[in-house]
C-alpha cells in the first residue's frame, strides 16, 4: 500500500467523470476544513495479506498523521497514481469501508471521496514538514 497524507486547511471535491460503473453514483461535491486527507493506493500484494491486517495498518498510519496535525477529521481518497501495482477496485473499496468504520469507532470524523470517479480537487495545504507524509507498507 502507498499512502500520501496531506494535512489541509481546506479540501474540496466535485465529481466529474464516473470511471467505474459498479459503484454508487455521485453528483454533489463537498468541502472540508482542518482535515487529514489520505491519498491511498491499495496494491496487488495487499490482497495476499489478511484484509483486517491491511486495514488496521492503514488506520494506524492515518491516526498517527491526524494526531501529528491536531485534527480529528480524516478523508479517504482513492489515488491510484502512487504505484504501478493496483488491487481490484472491489478490494480497495472494501479496505476503505473497513478503515472508515474503525476510524469512526475510535471517535474520528471521516469521509470518503466518491469512489470510481475523476474529481476536480481544491487543496489548500500549509507548508510545514508534518503537513505532508508518505508511507509505503
Amino acid at each position: 500500500m502507498k499512502l500520501l497524507m496531506i494535512y489541509v486547511k481546506k479540501f474540496s471535491y466535485t465529481p466529474t467523470i464516473k470511471t467505474l460503473e459498479n459503484f454508487e453514483d455521485h453528483t454533489e461535491g463537498k468541502t472540508f476544513e482542518n482535515a487529514l486527507v489520505g491519498f491511498i493506493q491499495v496494491e496487488e500484494h495487499d490482497t495476499e495479506k489478511e484484509i483486517l491486517k491491511v486495514e488496521k495498518n492503514l488506520v494506524k498510519n492515518l491516526k498517527w498523521g491526524a494526531r501529528k496535525n491536531d485534527t480529528n477529521l480524516v478523508i479517504l481518497h482513492s489515488f491510484a497514481h502512487l504505484s504501478e501495482s493496483k488491487a481490484s477496485p472491489e478490494y480497495t473499496k472494501q479496505i476503505f469501508d473497513l478503515a472508515e468504520k474503525r476510524l469512526q469507532n475510535a471517535n474520528y470524523e471521516t469521509a470518503q471521496t466518491p469512489f470510481g470517479y475523476f474529481l476536480d480537487l481544491e487543496v489548500n495545504a500549509p507548508g510545514f514538514s508534518q503537513a505532508r507524509m508518505f508511507k509505503s507498507f
